[in-house]
């Protein structure tokens, strides 16, 4: 455990090191987290305020509640409405808006919605309950997509027939590539999430460097963890190099976690998926096989095509999304948008990036304007 000394210590040595390298270069980097937790963690740590001028950090699409379609919040709703149906999710969806609604407004209406902590808990309501159908709603990335996957083999074994998921797993290499391919795109390495890279492993992200040149560091979410990562890629580009490196080896692995990838694998398929402020990406959701199909909510008990218009209520998620605007670029933040009445769902999850500047600032930084 460092302390504090040490923390100011370090946090010394590595933004000189970071500002001698990169003043030769004559321009700001931007340097974009994945994650969002390590969003959250940067704000906490206060980090962007001790970094050199040089450095502009920005969030991508890392907030898995942030970015789920419309499309499958008002899935979510209508389910809620049918009277043989529980629907239970972590707590940070319910105040996600919908087109129209959101899942707590169906709540306080009379809908059984409840907050579980594991899809496990969704997975003994279901034995508890055997007249209803539990609905876990599984959003999320590869971090989460393991456990989900382990719920379904769970009710598989124990023969529980009324046990569903209503999937919106993404995938973060897909979602990197769309921003990438994008021509406008100003990335000049990323802070890879360490939560996905303990099972996807390392490898995985190669293709940044080989079909891009674009250099990515999987960081832990410690103040010192963080600093170390961009250190690595700091170093990487201000010598004009591009490669994966892992600063967080005590829990990732170059192949990730084996057993949790099998687990996957064996319950899901990629998909093309609707993303928040990105549109469709080939095969970068996951669909469950059609072995599994007896626990795909969507396949069971089909609701049809559900139109969602664009652009809703002036709100620019997307833009955040995208690493195109900063928080305070929007009308709405802190304004008609703030956590207790948000109009997008970055200002709702505790992952998004629009409620970490509201919590760690309003976005009185200086930059982003």
């Amino acid at each position: 455990m460092r302390t504090v000394n040490d923390m100011r210590a370090l946090t010394a040595e590595v933004t000189g090191e970071m500002h001698r390298l990169l003043a030769p270069l004559g321009r700001r980097i931007r340097i974009m987290e994945v994650c969002g937790t390590h969003t959250v963690a940067i704000f906490r740590a206060g980090l962007r305020q001790i970094l050199p001028e040089e450095i502009e950090l920005v969030s991508g699409p890392g907030c898995p509640v942030c970015v789920t379609h419309d499309a499958y919040i008002d899935a979510a709703i209508a389910y809620a409405g049918q009277e043989d149906v529980i629907i239970t999710t972590f707590g940070d969806m319910l105040k996600v808006p919908g087109s129209t609604s959101s899942l707590a407004a169906a709540q306080a209406a009379g809908a059984d919605v409840r907050v579980v902590y594991s899809p496990l808990d969704a997975l003994a309501a279901a034995a508890a309950h055997p007249e209803k159908k539990i609905v876990f709603l599984a959003v999320g990335f590869e971090t989460t997509a393991p456990t989900e996957a382990a719920a379904v083999l769970a009710a598989e074994r124990q023969g529980l027939k009324n046990f569903f998921l209503l999937s919106a797993q993404k995938l973060v290499p897909p979602v990197m590539r769309a921003l990438l391919d994008d021509p406008t795109a100003q990335v000049d390495g990323f802070l890879l999430p360490g939560h996905v890279a303990v099972v996807t492993g390392t490898r995985l992200f190669d293709f940044l460097a080989e079909d891009y040149h674009v250099p990515g560091v999987v960081g832990g979410f410690r103040p010192d963890e963080i600093l170390r990562a961009l250190r690595m890629l700091v170093r990487q580009v201000a010598a004009g190099e591009a490669r994966i490196e892992n600063a967080y080896e005590s829990v990732v692995r170059p192949d990730g976690n084996p057993a949790a990838r099998a687990a996957v694998e064996r319950v899901y398929e990629p998909a093309e998926t609707a993303w928040r402020g990105l549109g469709v990406i080939p095969a970068s959701g996951l669909r469950m096989r059609a072995e599994y199909a007896a626990y795909d909510f969507a396949a069971v008990r089909p609701l049809g095509a559900i139109d969602v218009p664009d652009g809703r209520r002036g709100c620019r998620c997307g833009e955040v999304l995208r690493g195109k605007i900063v928080p305070k670029d929007c009308g709405l933040f802190g304004r008609g948008c703030v956590p207790e009445h948000a109009v997008g769902p970055c200002m709702v999850s505790v992952e998004g990036t629009c409620a970490a500047w509201y919590k760690y600032g309003a976005g009185r930084f200086r930059y982003g304007a």
